[in-house]
């Protein structure tokens, strides 16, 4: 019964006082059975795997993007995942403000909260080009082109404005690129990979320069990277990179002409179709070096490690010409009349 005090204040029995204390005891297990419930079904929904329409669906963020847009970015690629869900998991545990632009890959057996710890710690997916030895700049370009993962920024974009956007001044854009294996996520920009690729083709330059043959008829580490290119065009074959170089370095000191095919083949252009003809070698092109002595101005290709260490360390010998033997190797000679016998032995085929 209530009962009230001299104060006027309402007073409670013993037995009341038990009642009141036993109901609250109870609302409150009931209500923490209850968030142990909630938490739990939480728990379970954001361990357990959802369901993928593809294995493995690829999506990508886009930076800006919000917790909320991620989650139906993953609708979008076929997972399936509770929007709502998403987006409380993420808030409540504070990954909302650390997922990371990217490109993602699902896989059968994610669950939601895999999925958002991969986003919040930028685990993207990973892919990768390879641009090879020898490549002129125009090929370059189309491998980035035609890569799904590439994309492409630099449509309409002249050789002056990508030289620019390089910080570079030098005449063309040929032959300033690395020829590696480039790891990129997918979205990244073709110019990304171009300015990667130049970077380490500066860096190998500059440490390679510094550790040259001090006798060499070149005076720029750009020179360097123009009789690299010519090197990487003429053979494949690595035991003759450093005597072919030796040539060129002593056709360079006499004042010869360098006489090399690949040159007067780039100089060409689209009319190169497969083979030279003598008019092609008497036609002038800034290329040409049967036409005009010295280097050309600008590299022909790509060059890789090997010939630009053969570029900047040329054997030394007496050897003035070369023809190949038609197996991936060399014939040289120190003067014209051997050169002749080999050239009527290797290509006329007369003993």
């Amino acid at each position: 019964m209530l009962a009230y005090n001299n104060a006027g204040y309402i007073t409670y029995s013993g037995a009341m006082l038990k009642i009141i204390k036993s109901w609250l005891l109870w609302s409150v297990s009931l209500l923490l059975v209850l968030a142990g419930l909630v938490a739990g079904a939480a728990w379970y929904w954001a361990t357990s795997p959802v369901t993928m329409q593809v294995d493995p669906a690829d999506y990508r963020i886009e930076s800006g993007t919000g917790v909320r847009g991620v989650a139906r970015a993953m609708s979008d690629a076929g997972i399936q995942v509770n929007e709502d869900l998403f987006v409380m998991m993420a808030r409540l545990s504070g990954r909302d403000i650390m997922i990371k632009a990217g490109a993602y890959e699902a896989t059968q057996g994610d669950s939601p909260w895999t999925l958002l710890e991969r986003m919040a710690n930028g685990d993207m997916t990973q892919t990768r080009i390879t641009l090879l030895e020898g490549w002129t700049y125009q090929r370059i370009r189309e491998a980035l082109a035609a890569h799904p993962d590439v994309r492409q920024t630099l449509d309409g974009v002249d050789d002056a404005q990508l030289l620019d956007k390089l910080g570079v001044e030098y005449p063309s854009p040929e032959g300033l690129f690395f020829p590696d294996t480039y790891v990129f996520t997918p979205g990244t920009t073709d110019f990304d990979i171009l300015r990667r690729a130049h970077v380490a083709q500066k860096s190998l330059l500059d440490q390679l320069w510094s550790q040259r043959n001090a006798d060499i008829p070149l005076k720029t580490p750009y020179e360097a990277l123009i009789m690299a290119s010519i090197i990487e065009k003429e053979t494949g074959h690595a035991a003759d990179r450093d005597r072919v170089s030796g040539v060129f370095a002593n056709r360079l000191r006499l004042g010869m002409p360098l006489q090399t095919d690949p040159t007067v083949i780039y100089g060409m252009g689209d009319k190169y179709q497969g083979r030279i003809r003598k008019r092609d070698l008497t036609t002038d092109t800034p290329w040409n070096t049967y036409t005009r002595n010295g280097l050309p101005p600008t590299p022909i290709a790509s060059s890789g490690r090997a010939a630009l260490e053969a570029a900047l360390n040329p054997e030394q010998h007496k050897f003035l010409y070369f023809v190949s033997r038609g197996d991936g190797t060399s014939e040289f000679s120190e003067n014209l009349r051997e050169h002749n016998r080999a050239v009527a032995k290797y290509i006329l085929g007369r003993d």
